[in-house]
């Protein structure tokens, strides 16, 4: 019996444009909890490069890892500098 041969998904590989970015990240904002909002982070972190992030945020690699691997719980400062570099911004509608 041939066995087959299954790779591990990783989602930063589709997030290839800033169109599936937005649409990915409204996706977790609308039906996801805290803990997917920051998992969806850092698979838009990894797409668009890890280290780059980092240096823009000031933070260590590890430390932009650590702080948007699942489970954790990073500071609000934190998301919003990643936010930040990578070219999003915050913003409130209070309207339907």
């Amino acid at each position: 019996m041939d066995k087959v041969k299954v790779s591990k998904f990783e989602i930063a590989a589709y997030l290839n444009s800033e169109a599936m970015i937005e649409e990915y990240l409204n996706n977790v904002l609308e039906e996801g909890e805290t803990g997917d909002l920051i998992s969806a982070i850092g698979h838009i972190a990894k797409a668009k490069g890890m280290s780059k992030i980092a240096n823009d945020t000031g933070m260590s690699r590890p430390s932009l890892y650590k702080a948007l691997s699942k489970g954790s719980k990073p500071q609000f400062e934190t998301i919003h500098k990643v936010i930040k570099a990578l070219g999003g911004n915050l913003t409130v509608n209070m309207g339907q």
